[in-house]
């Protein structure tokens, strides 16, 4: 590289000595290079060295002293392209990405056809979604370097991202017609970029082109099943069905296993009619002995004696051979209530006549072998998870012992059982089941972690970090290695946990925790930018960058956003007191021996919580050592030091709101079709009494879902404050308010609106729950009748009582939400809930409940169809 500042022949020499040294990772004798220049008067405040001196301290983790050579050389040499450089580097290096593409622009000014620094600078921009700026920069590289294939690739791309699909094909045919003179050897790359360029022709919307390319290329196209796959997709779009037919079919004799092939091939011979679809599986489900799809997928169409005739034979199949998953498998049925009786009828026949006659069925035990001994222990096993999903409990418990008592070695028994007790409400129970599952084999990572899980819901955050302990590195903590690891769904029911035992502090430390995972996880595309130009893989390039761009939406930063957000919210209601002034208070009356004891318990426990906090250091600095081994490059390797997640200090932060906003924002861009996300706002912006904010959450959960019993509340919150605050908005505000007002409220009555609100959902307990606290909130003196609302859960009007609901009133009951209660009327309420719910573990009398680790009206309910399992 030229130098603005040039060197003598032996210094100059000594420079290169410099570069050769980064360039080898041998950064040490770049040192001593550098101070053979700095230490002759004549050049001891050249520039370029100078930052070529800092870029080597930086790999060497002197990060300060760094800094200060690069910009003491930068003020020396103000229009060396090195020095700009350099410092652009530096700033990458510390995810300052911003100021990183400054620095590379002033040093183009200086060297305009720098190839590195052009290169430096695309990967930035793309990594910030500058897509304008990374075309115009892929431009000049294309210039400079028309011969390589990255720089037409790179060129193309910026147009596909931009969505200029035109100028995107034009460069790939321009750049392919030049290959085709260069090389008729037909390769796996050429195939992949043939396939890309396919992509954006399907994506700028001209499917006939799109599939008159893949009929040209066909020869060329190394992978046959996503070209067959895109071909039969094409056809099926442009209502080509004969041809897609046919190319289907190829595809289910590939591979019958696929159930996608299965519909496609029924919508391409536009079957509609019921029957016609349940011969077209019959069809095929003997052609295909073997294979499932075209058995189990013919039980969604068919109906009375048909359907009672193919589920016979589907579970009697599954019980023999002895398929855990069945009914897993056959739940999706159970939104039938006509097929969920016949299943029921069926099975509980096999019951009596495998214990009778050890056949399926009495008329049938004359005939043929028997069934082998386990067929029953599957059968049980069913009827058990049955009679949960139907929530019977008592049932299902029956039917899981009695399998217990067949077979007291089947993990999956525990593992079904827990799962009852789970959702019977009682998590503590559910965990017992578990561990002795665990118990059983302790080699099993996946019960270990389901058994870690239900300890978590049960708020046994110690044990949990114990049984998970088995499978982490040794001599770490297992929380801290988990975290290293980014087990999400660990943290987050760790979370969740925390948070239920009142310890904001140690919930938000997860939340952080999990937030920084997907930062992480955003960062780390960095090193796919060029990888993947290099390697060909372009649609899964453009995939990656699709979903990175999507990423917060993802259900495992949803639910930890919302933890936190949630904590916030109660730390803005209800901050934590500053417990030093407390305890300085509470000494002044304490006796000297007891004052005593104090300090020294105060003493321990700071030392405690120093000694945590230089091991979370130490795993800090263990864990950028390992970040650094694994880098491949220069100054990445040296990632900026995040700030110490302490729990006291998140959980005394002064703007909590503030801080639930950067939670929140992610959300709203990227998780907007969950009314949870617009309710979580409303309540946010409610209490930064920003009304126009508040008056967007609320048309936005209307949009999602306008009948939900939240939004309602909210609505006569938002009135209120409109109401109280009416001479202060200024005019055009008012004008807003007025407008869109109109057309969410039939009336501006508070009280009117909140009785047609029960009067439209009579039988909704949880719209009922939502409209007493509103009534309570409107007028006192209506307590009574707010309760009597709420409280009659065995009137049969309601149809959506459930153990959450019930939960949810006997915490507002505790909480005042609906006034204060007496005793009598709160231990009323919980007997006719536990009469209920027996097993719920909120509703258990003090004499039958267990140990409770926190308050049971927090008891966590998760369905078995969370992100993170069940």
């Amino acid at each position: 590289m030229p130098s603005s500042n040039p060197l003598p022949p032996k210094e100059n020499a000594l420079f290169k000595r410099i570069l050769k040294s980064y360039e080898h990772k041998q950064y040490k004798n770049g040192l001593k290079f550098a101070k053979q220049i700095l230490t002759n008067p004549k050049f001891q405040e050249h520039g370029e060295t100078l930052a070529m001196k800092g870029l080597t301290l930086n790999c060497l983790g002197r990060k300060d002293e760094a800094y200060e050579y690069v910009r003491r050389g930068l003020r020396n040499d103000l229009r060396s392209h090195v020095c700009w450089h350099v410092y652009g580097l530096l700033q990458r290096s510390d995810k300052k990405y911003d100021e990183a593409i400054k620095c590379y622009r002033n040093a183009l000014k200086w060297e305009k056809d720098n190839i590195q620094i052009l290169r430096d600078l695309s990967l930035l921009q793309i990594q910030m979604r500058d897509l304008e700026g990374y075309r115009d920069t892929r431009y000049q590289l294309l210039m400079l370097r028309p011969t390589q294939r990255a720089s037409w690739i790179g060129y193309a791309m910026s147009f596909h991202l931009l969505e200029d699909y035109k100028n995107a094909l034009n460069i790939l045919d321009t750049f392919l017609d030049q290959q085709q003179k260069l090389s008729t050897t037909v390769d796996y790359e050429q195939s992949e970029l043939l396939l890309y360029q396919n992509l954006i022709v399907q994506e700028s919307g001209d499917l006939l082109q799109a599939l008159n390319h893949l009929e040209v290329y066909s020869p060329q196209i190394v992978d046959k099943l996503t070209l067959k796959e895109n071909l039969a997709e094409l056809n099926l779009k442009l209502e080509v069905y004969n041809e897609a037919t046919q190319i289907y079919e190829e595809l289910v004799q590939r591979n019958p296993e696929n159930t996608l092939y299965y519909k496609k091939l029924i919508e391409s011979k536009r079957l509609t009619k019921e029957e016609d679809i349940l011969a077209f599986y019959l069809k095929y489900s003997e052609k295909f002995p073997r294979a499932m799809p075209p058995k189990r997928l013919p039980l969604n169409y068919a109906t009375g004696v048909q359907f009672k005739q193919l589920v016979d034979k589907y579970m009697r199949k599954a019980f023999s051979k002895g398929v855990p998953p069945l009914f897993v498998d056959l739940r999706s049925l159970y939104k039938d209530a006509e097929k969920v009786r016949i299943i029921e009828e069926l099975v509980l026949s096999y019951v009596e006549a495998l214990k009778k006659s050890n056949k399926y069925s009495e008329t049938e035990s004359t005939n043929g072998p028997k069934e082998p001994a386990s067929a029953i222990l599957w059968v049980y096993f069913f009827l058990a998870q049955h009679y949960d999903y139907l929530k019977q409990t008592d049932k299902a418990l029956t039917y899981i012992e009695t399998a217990i008592d067949h077979t007291p070695t089947l993990i999956e028994l525990f593992v079904a059982k827990g799962r009852i007790f789970k959702h019977a409400g009682d998590p503590a129970e559910a965990y017992r089941c578990l561990d002795e599952a665990q118990a059983m084999d302790t080699a099993d990572r996946y019960i270990n972690s389901k058994c870690a899980k239900y300890m978590l819901r049960a708020n046994l955050i110690k044990e949990a970090e114990d049984i998970c302990s088995k499978f982490t590195r040794e001599g770490v903590s297992a929380m801290e290695n988990l975290n290293e690891m980014q087990c999400m769904w660990f943290q987050t029911e760790c979370a969740l946990a925390y948070q239920r035992l009142e310890k904001y502090g140690e919930a938000l430390k997860k939340c952080h925790e999990i937030d920084r995972h997907f930062s992480e996880i955003i960062e780390d595309q960095f090193d796919f930018h060029t990888y993947c130009m290099r390697k060909m893989t372009l649609r899964s390039y453009v995939g990656l960058l699709r979903l990175e761009d999507v990423l917060r939406g993802h259900p495992f930063y949803f639910k930890a956003a919302k933890c936190a957000i949630e904590v916030y919210l109660h730390l803005f209601d209800a901050p934590l007191k500053d417990e030093s002034a407390e305890q300085e208070l509470n000494t002044e009356n304490l006796a000297p021996s007891e004052l005593k004891k104090l300090r020294n318990k105060q003493r321990k426990a700071k030392k405690k919580a120093e000694q945590e906090s230089a091991q979370a250091r130490e795993a800090q600095v263990k864990r950028d050592q390992h970040h650094k081994s694994r880098q491949q490059g220069d100054v990445e390797a040296d990632a900026p030091q995040l700030d110490e997640l302490i729990p006291d200090k998140l959980a005394r932060v002064d703007d909590p709101l503030d801080q639930a906003i950067k939670f929140l924002q992610p959300l709203q861009t990227l998780a907007r079709d969950r009314i949870e996300t617009h309710l979580m706002a409303f309540e946010v912006y409610y209490r930064k009494r920003k009304v126009l904010l508040m008056l967007q959450s609320i048309k936005r959960a209307h949009k999602v879902d306008p009948k939900h019993p939240k939004l309602h509340s909210c609505l006569i919150r938002f009135l209120q404050v409109v109401k109280e605050n009416q001479s202060t908005f200024d005019p055009a505000v008012s004008e807003v308010i007025t407008i869109e007002t109109k057309s969410l409220l039939s009336t501006k009555d508070a009280k009117t609106l909140n009785k047609e609100f029960l009067d439209n959902h009579k039988n909704s307990l949880k719209a009922a729950l939502e409209g007493a606290i509103v009534m309570y909130q409107l007028e006192e003196k209506s307590q009574k009748e707010a309760l009597s609302l709420v409280t009659d859960i065995d009137n049969n009007k309601f149809n959506d009582v459930d153990i959450e609901i019930c939960t949810d009133i006997l915490k507002s009951l505790r909480n005042g939400e609906i006034g204060s209660c007496t005793p009598s009327q709160l231990d009323s309420f919980v007997q006719r809930c536990h009469a209920r719910y027996p097993y719920a573990a909120a509703f258990k009398p003090p004499q039958e409940a267990q140990e409770p680790t926190t308050d049971p009206t927090q008891t966590n309910h998760v369905s078995d169809q969370d992100c993170c399992g069940n």
